[in-house]
């Protein structure tokens, strides 16, 4: 899409790269890669639905358009951004 539209502008790219990850994980809770692999990003505690929102959904492609917080993860493999956004990766 960033070729046929941008000519590979990096700012658009990453421009719809956070577009893409906050919209598809805000509503439906997983993107394009995630669904092939199976899986799914979840809110870590809530008693209502699991979805992530568009709150954390934010925070979360934020975080992850900078890639340190993406690279950076803790004993049990969850990336600062996740961490930040109160959300886990999981098998669907």
């Amino acid at each position: 899409m960033s070729y046929a539209f941008f000519s590979y502008d990096a700012g658009a790219t990453l421009g719809l790269f956070f577009a893409m990850n906050l919209i598809l994980v805000s509503t439906v809770g997983t993107t394009l890669g995630h669904r092939l692999l199976g899986l799914r990003v979840r809110r870590l505690h809530t008693a209502g639905p699991h979805l992530v929102g568009f709150g954390a959904g934010a925070i979360r492609a934020v975080l992850l358009c900078l890639v340190i917080p993406a690279v950076v993860w803790d004993a049990d493999g969850r990336g600062l951004h996740d961490k930040a956004a109160g959300a886990v990766i999981v098998r669907r």
